[in-house]
């Protein structure tokens, strides 16, 4: 083909492309109104119950202490062991307090002979009764005898006045003698108390070289082995006591009156998942944290295996007293849409979507506080399609499922 004849062939093609309509785009079918579910808001009178999440503490804890310083020789219990209360932990090696113990005895023992005494537990009924001041009351006597003799006779001109005044001298002495001597034994009475007082303590210091358990519980830590020296103070245990267990709870302010010592706390832990425990509220703090607007509860939880341990999270539910009127609507007919709580109310076949505040979810069922009015029909699905506008046409309203028939 010659370059004339397809210059004029292309030129054709142009003509005929450019003169060619172009195909109108089909508009897309209207699907018509969505089908949806819906449910009736309805009231109903709920029981409020308070939820909170808490931690486990012992009932007790006591960080158990030497008395007396000196070598440990003993340590009967380690780490998690269950130990009774009296019970013996550890012992401190005790010769030199047995020393100082004799050592007091016989000091003590050495002034009850003074007084006249067998034992410790006699006492002096009478001070003149003792056997110095008896001694000393008869030198009294006897000087007095002589004495009086001595005047008789000078009376009479028989005796001389240079013996009169001998014996006046020495009945004077004895006299003088007499009570200074009662004024020593209630001194040495005095000082028998103090050795009694000294010897208990010693007595106790002794005891104390065997260290006892406080109260029946679990070692929670040992920090001490044999051979060591501990001072007094020095912590040698921990010991802490989980049946019952204390559950600690913090509960929002509104709630302090729904709750009271005495109601029943039913218990969830992550650990035993299948298994819910049981308490009572036994102290609520009487004061409000300023900072978290929240107060302390603590709930006694009966652990009788020790499977509940101090520190673990648990979750506290507590039924109150406190019944209500609220609205009620199925929990899956709120959506969660940037941020808000949203349902979506049918009005005329018409969406209108609002945002509501929720409350307690009770089963299938959420409280709306805001936003909705008892009556209203709303949407349960598809949510994902609904909005403010948008024409849906309702199908059978939600019902309960009958209750499944026991087998």
């Amino acid at each position: 083909m010659d370059f004339p004849k397809a210059s004029a062939l292309l030129l054709c093609c142009l003509l005929i492309t450019a003169c060619k309509k172009e195909e109108p785009v089909k508009a897309k079918t209207d699907t018509g109104p969505v089908p949806v579910r819906s449910a009736v808001a309805k009231g109903k009178q709920i029981q409020r119950v308070v939820e909170s999440v808490g931690t486990f503490y012992p009932f007790e804890e006591a960080i158990i202490s030497a008395e007396v310083d000196g070598k440990v020789d003993e340590v009967k219990i380690d780490l998690g062991d269950i130990v009774t209360q009296g019970q013996i932990l550890v012992h401190v090696a005790d010769e030199e307090q047995r020393y100082l113990l004799a050592q007091q005895d016989a000091q003590l023992r050495q002034s009850l002979e003074r007084l006249g005494l067998k034992d410790e537990k006699d006492r002096v009924k009478d001070v003149k009764e003792t056997p110095e001041v008896r001694r000393a009351a008869a030198d009294m006597q006897e000087a007095e005898q002589r004495y009086r003799r001595a005047r008789s006779l000078a009376d009479q001109g028989i005796g001389a006045q240079a013996d009169l005044d001998q014996f006046q001298a020495r009945y004077n002495s004895a006299r003088a003698a007499y009570d200074a001597t009662i004024n020593q034994a209630r001194n040495l009475i005095q000082e028998v108390e103090r050795y009694k007082a000294v010897l208990d303590l010693q007595r106790k210091k002794l005891r104390d070289t065997t260290v006892r358990a406080p109260f029946a519980g679990l070692v929670k830590e040992r920090m001490v082995t044999v051979g060591q020296f501990t001072r007094a103070n020095t912590p040698l245990l921990t010991l802490v006591k989980t049946d019952p267990i204390r559950l600690r709870v913090e509960i929002p302010e509104k709630m302090g009156p729904w709750i009271k010592a005495g109601q029943t706390a039913e218990i969830l832990v992550e650990a035993f998942s299948d298994r819910k425990f049981s308490g009572k509220i036994w102290r609520v703090s009487p004061t409000v944290d300023a900072a978290k607007r929240t107060f302390v509860v603590e709930a006694l939880v009966p652990n009788p295996n020790n499977q509940l341990k101090p520190g673990s999270y648990a979750k506290a539910r507590v039924p109150t007293d406190k019944v209500d009127s609220v609205l009620m609507v199925p929990y899956r007919a709120v959506n969660y849409v940037l941020g808000s709580n949203k349902v979506y109310v049918i009005n005329n076949g018409v969406i209108d979507a609002r945002d509501v505040k929720l409350g307690d979810r009770v089963d299938e069922q959420v409280e709306v506080s805001e936003g909705l009015a008892e009556g209203d029909t709303v949407a349960m699905g598809p949510l994902n399609r609904l909005d403010t506008g948008t024409r849906v046409r309702i199908g059978e309203p939600t019902k309960k499922s009958a209750p499944r028939p026991a087998e």
